[in-house]
């Protein structure tokens, strides 16, 4: 997806939030008839049943129909979509849309004269029943663009993301493998020694979230004030949700760049960052501790990083086991639970191999990528060897 800055006038803007409400209000209804279902009863109304159904609802209700008939099929569509992904296992189940979370919808069978270039910097596109609407043009727009997806965030600003199938970066042709080791306190540690950290908000940054999120709890719920304080604080949060991006996708493509393999380990983020809050009759236990820690590894970006060179070098990540690659010497092979002193140290017992605990586990995750290249056979680490440490003879 190639996204854009969209710049609406007020009317324009309006009427674009109008096409969100149907398009939230369609997507709804359809979530609501599939969480009636239950085991024995008649199968949920399908895409065909439910679009003669909004065909009657457009009939009836003149407010449904003076909206766009394209946005509002199309979430049906989309929701369709969404409910086969879920039954593949490749997706959650759809869930209910929020007013000022989820807000968007999207546009297909675009013509090749639908988007043109109006000078260096803007462009337009055309969407229906509210006319050409201009965007920052930041770079070319992908040729040959069937569908594109109009969203609006939490900080207010809209933007539209072409659909297309993004060029991988070529290999090159070095031979070179790299381990790439994810962390909270480091977030991206190279095999090569190369350290590199998320970007995070600035201290200033952070006492006005916190002073932003002190007012919050105090305004009233449903009053203006605390809506100018949500606004103010999904300003915040997105100027570090676009700096993480920007860090994603400078990393992605230099390690495509330099490297013919890129090593990972294979996470499940999203077992990892599952609260453990618990019920009421089985609360759970260190909740507060567990909340800041997921917090901290969605903010390092481990899942977006995957993605993007997953897009950037198809065919050339590998994705191996992550048991014991923090415990296991680069050197000698040896497991050790003891060897790592703190969460930057790494002392082996048993060779004396000394050095920073993330850049030994990138380089395990690049020797178990390299057994498993040439193998042929996936990823695949050897089995840990537990031994004990043997003492070192020093010569006098």
């Amino acid at each position: 997806m190639s996204r854009y800055r969209l710049q609406p006038t007020p009317t324009e803007e309006a009427a674009l939030l109008e096409h969100c409400a149907h398009a939230r209000l369609v997507w709804n209804l359809a979530v609501e008839q599939h969480a009636h279902w239950r085991p024995g009863r008649l199968s949920a109304p399908g895409f065909a049943e439910q679009c003669r159904q909004l065909t009657e609802a457009r009939a009836e209700f003149a407010w449904l129909r003076a909206g766009s008939v394209i946005v509002q099929q199309q979430a049906l569509k989309d929701f369709a979509q969404a409910m086969a992904n879920y039954f593949i296992g490749t997706h959650r189940r759809p869930t209910w849309r929020k007013r000022g979370r989820s807000e968007g919808f999207r546009i297909v069978a675009v013509q090749a004269d639908d988007v043109h270039r109006l000078s260096r910097n803007v462009g337009e596109v055309k969407i229906p029943k509210v006319g050409w609407v201009r965007f920052r043009w930041s770079r070319d727009v992908p040729e040959g663009v069937k569908s594109y997806r109009v969203t609006r965030d939490r900080a207010g600003r809209w933007h539209v993301a072409f659909a297309a199938i993004p060029e991988p970066i070529p290999a090159p042709g070095t031979g070179g493998v790299v381990g790439v080791d994810r962390g909270v306190a480091v977030s991206v540690a190279l095999s090569t020694g190369e350290l590199s950290h998320a970007p995070r908000l600035l201290e200033a940054e952070e006492t006005q979230l916190r002073r932003l999120l002190r007012k919050l709890a105090r305004a009233k719920p449903g009053s203006n004030r605390r809506t100018s304080v949500k606004h103010k604080i999904a300003k915040v949060k997105a100027r570090e949700r676009d700096r993480r991006k920007d860090w994603v996708e400078k990393t992605s493509t230099d390690l495509a760049r330099r490297f013919d393999v890129i090593a990972v380990e294979d996470l499940k983020i999203r077992n990892m960052t599952r609260s453990t809050r618990g019920t009421l009759a089985e609360p759970g236990r260190n909740v507060r501790a567990k909340s800041g820690l997921n917090r901290s590894i969605l903010a390092a970006g481990w899942g977006q990083l995957v993605e993007r060179l997953e897009h950037k070098a198809p065919g050339r990540l590998v994705k191996v086991s992550a048991a014991y690659t923090s415990q296991r010497c680069s050197a000698c092979g040896i497991v050790d639970a003891k060897a790592r002193e703190s969460q930057a140290a790494f002392a082996c017992r048993s060779c004396s191999y000394a050095g920073n605990a993330d850049v030994n586990a990138a380089r395990n995750i690049k020797l178990a990528a390299g057994h498993a290249v040439s193998a042929r056979e996936g990823p695949r680490v050897a089995e840990p060897v537990h031994r004990e440490p043997q003492p070192v003879l020093l010569s006098v």
